[in-house]
């Protein structure tokens, strides 16, 4: 669509002039927007989406409330500081109760029934390495999240949660699962009340600094602000190559509902790299892209045989052994990556900002990075 299509009335109140303009509509690009209206009511902010809902993870992940498993954290510390692991779970878990406190708990559907990390009969070295880990990271944590008593053995579970093939389950009780969609519900609600709009189907296809303002050519048109922020995670190289963010495909299922479901909460295994939960009487099983790294760096969404065929291998022998179910939905979502464990927050040029990069804890992180990002471009 042309830039001279728009008529005045679609031009003086949903186009020009906008102080702010804001590309993605995710957790990260609304949590700025919020941000900055309640710093300066007065400025315009628009946020533009290419997708018909965000594009990319914020309405597609698994909904975990989650700061990270034991094996997680230990892989972590690997190359990383104690210091900057301890300062990444604070940063986590200060995001999660800024998210439950921005948009209330019944909102989201946030149930804190705990988090699981299972170790299967194969990894039982593994297991016993984490286990003896389990008192080291409770007082290297103490101080991000208030608590000493954050990981211990829960190997009572296996039996009560008739899980096959488990040999050993650490248990987290701080953490919890809310409904994406939801959320990103009350994230827009939420703006639209504080006078953000919000246009979708509207493609940023180039960003141009010019002398006194900041120029986008999009799908729809063109745009001006004086300040912009890239809220797009995965998709941010796309159009600023030098940022440093890898694509990372998630593959998601969810099954119909299953009669008598004994699963409540959230379950990691291999270091995080799968995951499955228990929504509306279903269990929702993500994860795989560990099978093939490669293949899974992709800004393309879609569903490969490989990841499915393991998923529905892992649902039959692991966590639903012996009972009868059916896939509902298959879907995916694209996070994105790099080798710093932080999120990228900064100036890419003058005006124009970027909040990207969330390794794959958008619900955890997303609300502290746009409300960072938004403080840089105030």
């Amino acid at each position: 669509m042309g830039a001279n299509t728009f008529s005045y009335w679609e031009r003086t109140a949903f186009i020009d002039d906008a102080d702010v303009i804001i590309i993605g509509s995710g957790i990260v690009g609304l949590s700025a927007a919020l941000h900055l209206k309640k710093q300066q009511p007065s400025l315009k902010v628009l946020v533009l989406e290419r997708g018909f809902l965000p594009t990319g993870a914020s309405t597609k992940n698994a909904g975990f409330a989650c700061f990270g498993t034991v094996s997680e954290q230990l892989a972590t510390l690997k190359r990383s500081s104690a210091d900057e692991v301890s300062r990444l779970v604070n940063y986590k878990w200060r995001g999660l109760q800024r998210l439950r406190q921005n948009l209330g708990d019944a909102n989201i559907d946030y149930q804190q029934h705990g988090g699981y990390e299972l170790f299967m009969d194969d990894e039982i070295e593994k297991a016993d390495q984490c286990i003896d880990q389990i008192e080291y990271l409770n007082k290297l944590l103490k101080d991000a999240i208030g608590s000493s008593d954050i990981y211990s053995v829960a190997n009572a579970k296996i039996a009560d949660f008739e899980f096959k093939g488990v040999s050993r389950i650490i248990y987290n009780p701080f953490e919890g699962q809310l409904h994406t969609g939801k959320m990103m519900r009350a994230l827009l609600t939420k703006a639209y009340n504080l006078g953000v709009l919000v246009l979708n189907d509207c493609e940023i296809l180039k960003v141009e600094n010019e002398s006194s303002s900041i120029s986008l050519a999009t799908s729809q048109g063109n745009f001006k602000a004086t300040k912009v922020i890239l809220a797009t995670n995965a998709f941010a190289s796309q159009l600023f190559p030098d940022l440093k963010v890898i694509p990372g495909r998630g593959q998601v299922l969810v099954t119909k509902p299953i009669q008598g479901l004994k699963l409540k909460g959230t379950y990691h295994f291999d270091e995080g790299y799968y995951y499955f939960r228990n929504i509306d009487g279903r269990v929702l099983f993500g994860g795989g892209r560990n099978l093939d790294f490669k293949t899974e760096e992709t800004l393309e969404f879609g569903e490969t045989e490989t990841v499915k065929n393991k998923l529905i291998t892992y649902l039959k022998e692991v966590i639903l052994p012996g009972q009868n179910f059916e896939i509902d939905y298959w879907w995916s979502g694209i996070m994105g990556f790099g080798e710093d464990i932080t999120p990228i927050v900064k100036q890419v040029e003058p005006n124009v900002f970027c909040a990207v990069r969330c390794n794959g804890m958008g619900v955890a992180m997303g609300s502290l990075v746009g409300e960072e990002v938004a403080e840089l471009a105030l």
